[in-house]
Formats: C-alpha cells, sequence, structure tokens
C-alpha cells in the first residue's frame, strides 16, 4: 500500500504564511505578488517582511492572526490575508482593517501627502463578489459614472480560489492561485510543469512539509481550527433546538446548563473571544 506524502497546504492560512513569509521564500513572494499587482518592478527589490503578531508558538493551540504583512521599497504596504470561509460582515471589516493601516501612518506633524498606500489581498475558498464570476478583482475609490478613479491610497484585491476556471487561462495568476489551491501532489505536478518559477516552489514546499516543527505548527493549527468549526456548529444547533422547546423543558434544565458549559469551556480551548461565546450563544 502506498503512503501520500504529507504536504502542508498553502491554502491554509498558517501554510501560507510558513511559507510565503520565510525569508528564504521571497522570490515566490514576489511572483504571488507581480501577478496580482500591477506595481513598477523596482517595487519589488526590496520586500520587507513585517510581523502581524504571529508566528509566535501555538500557546494552548489556540488560532491566531494569520496573515503576511510586508513593505515595499518606497513604503507601501500590502497586507495578505487568507479566509478560507466567507463570514458575514467580511468586506466591512476588510475597509476597517486597511483604513486602520492608513490612520496608523499619521501624527500630529505629518502631511497627508506622504501617506504610502494600502493593498490588502483577500484570498477566499468561497464567494466573496456574488455579483461577478472573475476570481480576481481590484477595488479602489472608483465613480463608474465617470469613469474616473479618485484614489488609490487604499486598493483591495480579492482572489476566490472556488471560481478558478478548470483549465490553465494562461496568466501568472491563475498559475499561482492553482498552486495555493492545490489538493494533492498532481495538483501540485501541473502547475509545477506549466511554470518554473513554481516548480521551484513546489521543492521548497515539499522541504517545509517535512520539516517537524513547521508540520508541528500546522496540524495543531489545523486542529484548533476543527474545534472552533464543531463549537459554531454545535452552538448554532443548540440554538436552534432551545428556540423549539423553549418554555417546555425546565425539567432538562440542569442537563443543558452542563452542556451549555462544556461548549463554553469547548469554544475558549479553540481560541473564540469572550465576545464571540457571547455572541454565538445567544442565536
Amino acid at each position: 500500500m502506498v503512503t501520500e506524502t504529507f504536504l502542508i497546504s498553502v491554502k491554509n492560512d498558517i501554510g501560507f504564511r510558513l511559507f510565503f513569509a520565510d525569508e528564504r521564500n521571497i522570490e515566490f513572494l514576489q511572483g504571488l505578488l507581480k501577478s496580482i499587482l500591477k506595481l513598477d518592478d523596482g517595487e519589488y527589490e526590496v520586500i520587507e517582511i513585517l510581523d502581524p503578531h504571529l508566528l509566535r508558538e501555538f500557546h494552548g493551540d489556540k488560532l491566531g492572526i494569520v496573515d503576511v504583512k510586508v513593505k515595499t521599497k518606497t513604503g507601501k504596504i500590502i497586507h495578505i490575508e487568507i479566509q478560507l470561509k466567507v463570514r458575514p460582515g467580511m468586506e466591512e471589516r476588510i475597509i476597517y482593517y486597511d483604513a486602520k493601516l492608513i490612520t496608523e501612518q499619521i501624527g500630529s506633524s505629518d502631511k497627508y501627502k506622504d501617506l504610502k498606500r494600502v493593498i490588502s489581498i483577500i484570498i477566499t475558498d468561497e464567494t466573496l463578489i456574488k455579483a461577478s464570476p472573475l476570481y480576481h478583482h481590484r477595488f479602489t475609490f472608483f465613480d463608474p459614472n465617470a469613469n474616473i478613479e479618485l484614489s488609490d491610497l487604499i486598493e483591495i484585491h480579492t482572489l476566490e480560489l472556488n471560481k478558478l476556471p478548470d483549465n490553465f487561462d494562461g496568466t501568472e495568476l491563475c498559475d499561482w492561485a492553482k498552486f495555493i489551491a492545490a489538493k494533492s501532489e498532481e495538483e501540485l505536478e501541473m502547475v509545477a510543469n506549466r511554470n518554473t518559477q513554481i516548480s521551484k516552489a513546489v521543492v521548497k514546499l515539499r522541504e517545509l512539509s517535512a520539516d517537524e516543527k513547521a508540520r508541528d505548527m500546522y496540524e495543531r493549527q489545523e486542529k484548533a481550527r476543527r474545534d472552533h468549526e464543531w463549537a459554531m456548529d454545535y452552538a448554532r444547533e443548540v440554538g436552534i433546538e432551545e428556540g423549539r422547546h423553549r418554555g417546555r423543558q425546565e425539567g432538562r434544565q440542569e442537563g443543558r446548563q452542563e452542556e451549555r458549559q462544556e461548549l463554553i469551556k469547548r469554544m475558549k480551548l479553540s481560541g473564540m473571544s469572550e465576545a464571540e461565546i457571547e455572541k454565538i450563544l445567544k442565536l
């Protein structure tokens, strides 16, 4: 029986960061950014990877903030985030986060004209932009009636992996997107055979997957994610059931309270905040 080789998935948020935020893999990060953004090549000559509160060790197997933030040669800030599931309010959260990255730049004596451009790249595995079949979009401050862009100070790119075509479309972006979305060695090989740089990236990904420390961090994050999803699903089920039988379950209240405490414990272990737990329990 042939055992399939373990591979870290870069579609997983920590897998993405372990691979693309490693300075030894800077050429692959540059390749991905060039396929998405229309910036002068000189911007990529100096890419500084910033630390957005990770990769510290995962204490207690909790979910963390997992993204990649970089600064280009002229100071442009690029924020890349993987969100496999599309949550309500996601678009507003992206805008809020970008606005925060703008306001953080300026002090009382600074000038608005010195603000550096903030670019977000949001990668999802579910449909975010329902009005379009395209897998890549770019959003700025734009007047569609006059066909005029007011500013690109904030620029948001979306990459929806579930909308990728079955076949390659001949673009570098499609190649990189299929590398990220790959679920097997066979799919990785298909991309590697088309793209020399991605062929090198696949070799590096195999090396990363063989690293025991990286594998441990990846697997603990996956466990935390599964626990988190279980807690969310269970909370919804409990909420629906309680809604159906409210007023007729006084005799079972003690048992239900024990279930509730166990649920709260599991949600805390999965890394959910008190506010998130309170909100879910009110469903």
